[in-house]
């Protein structure tokens, strides 16, 4: 039987030995060679870099391998590199496009095949699917139909050149932030790698950064490399004892971001998203649209209208975003999960660019990051915003998905007003909302709430919660 291999949200991702296998991967790296082979820039070959799971660099060069045999030139990050390095990178050498393995926030277990466009970002949903088309009969076949020259050989052709990611990287993003300003004014910036991707990066653009989890442990000491608030309470211990003015946290690949304020609270993505909007509108007086994903709270439309600016929503996926990006005047787009693209940077997520653009606002406008989400509020009104993600089983899932699919009423004691199936279930009460969408990636369906207090937050997601 012919393996199943699916592209999700966000790529393809699998447990490590179980289907994400070495087998497997050259597949999919036929399938990609064959898929980029009449792009018109081709003969700037693809990009491959690599994040810091267990196997990622043995995967990449495996990957490498197919693709450079396939007759197609590659460019390998000569060391760990996160997502945005990679995409920087195909714009920087006008590649056709790229690939990065990684599992990004995914738990240890996990690996994955990111796609990347010439664009500099995720692959369109229609790249994907072609290349889909063409990996359908490969994974038929009994062998793998090509012939898989050896690395050295390939290496000496030039058809396999390392190149240093991290560099090209850190020379751009010194052009696109204000670092003198950050140190005159004094922000104390302290960074958690979560043991992903971005670990040695920040330090060359801020020497005097603080860090924490920055070093190579593939099992991420046990823990999940996502920037929630549940697994960054090691940051907000070292914010508040070493008296940093923000702390933020990049996921596996480091296109992510989560913060914590002076404090020690965190500052979810909706309202990072929030000020950097408000800082990129009324500081640099940039002009254009925003686009973001439905998980996102709905202060971003109130802002827009007031801006008179045009917005965009789409499903979840940074994939929808960045279409947007590459085909409008796209001020800001982000996703629920941290995903921020910013324009005049990239198409793409990026969590270390992010975060120094919010240090870079904290020392323009002379606040603090509590200041700054406390404006908002005083601006806005008071919003607060949860996600559970509850591991299920099949069965289980279609007994969730099959309630909400029936339309109901209520959900719990809250009456519902209308329910928008353009991803999962949104499902608007008075004074809120919840989500209730399954996981492209994994066996869990995730539930958002959005309301003026936490307390309400907590009571959206335990009536969403009674049906799972």
């Amino acid at each position: 039987m012919a393996p199943s291999i699916k592209f999700g949200t966000d790529g393809w991702r699998g447990i490590i030995a179980d289907d994400f296998t070495f087998a497997n991967v050259q597949k999919v790296a036929l399938a990609t060679a064959q898929y980029f082979k009449k792009h018109k820039k081709i003969k700037n070959g693809l990009v491959i870099g690599y994040d810091s799971r267990f196997l990622s660099m043995e995967f990449a060069h495996t990957t490498a391998q197919v693709i450079a045999s396939a007759g197609v030139k590659v460019k390998l990050a000569d060391k760990i590199s996160s997502t945005p390095m990679v995409s920087l990178a195909i714009v920087k050498m006008k590649a056709a496009g790229g690939v990065v393995i990684t599992a990004s926030h995914n738990p240890a277990k996990y690996n994955g095949f990111k796609l990347k466009g010439d664009f500099g970002g995720p692959a369109h949903p229609e790249m994907v699917a072609a290349m889909e088309r063409m990996l359908a009969p490969i994974l038929k076949a009994k062998e793998l139909p090509l012939k898989v020259k050896s690395f050295e050989d390939l290496q000496k052709k030039k058809m396999i050149e390392f190149v240093d990611l991290t560099k090209i990287y850190v020379e751009d993003i010194k052009t696109k932030i204000e670092f003198d300003l950050i140190r005159a004014v004094g922000i104390k910036v302290m960074y958690d790698a979560m043991f992903g991707a971005g670990q040695g990066v920040p330090e060359l653009l801020l020497p005097k950064i603080g860090t924490i989890r920055n070093s190579y442990n593939p099992s991420f000491l046990g823990g999940h490399p996502e920037p929630l608030a549940q697994n960054l309470e090691e940051l907000s211990m070292e914010v508040r004892d070493g008296h940093y003015d923000i702390g933020i946290a990049t996921d596996g690949d480091a296109d992510r971001i989560g913060a914590v304020d002076e404090k020690g609270n965190f500052v979810d993505s909706h309202k990072i998203f929030a000020i950097l909007l408000k800082y990129l509108v009324e500081r640099k007086h940039f002009k254009g649209e925003v686009a973001k994903s439905l998980s996102v709270c709905q202060i971003i439309p109130k802002m827009c209208q007031r801006y008179g600016i045009p917005m965009h929503e789409t499903a979840v996926g940074f994939k929808h975003l960045c279409r947007l990006m590459t085909e409008r005047k796209i001020i800001i787009a982000g996703e629920e999960s941290g995903g921020l693209g910013v324009m005049g940077h990239l198409p793409e997520r990026d969590g270390i660019y992010v975060g120094f653009l919010l240090a870079e606002i904290m020392a323009v406008r002379r606040k603090k990051l509590s200041e700054l989400v406390q404006e908002l509020f005083d601006e806005y009104g008071e919003f607060h915003f949860g996600r559970i993600d509850a591991h299920v089983t099949e069965a289980e899932k279609k007994k969730i998905v099959g309630f909400y699919s029936k339309k109901p009423k209520k959900v719990g004691p809250f009456t519902i007003n209308t329910i928008d199936t353009t991803d999962g279930f949104k499902i608007f009460v008075d004074g809120g909302w919840i989500l209730v969408r399954a996981s492209g990636t994994e066996p869990l369906i995730r539930f958002y709430a959005e309301a003026p207090t936490k307390e309400k937050v907590d009571a959206l997601l335990a009536a969403a919660m009674k049906h799972a």
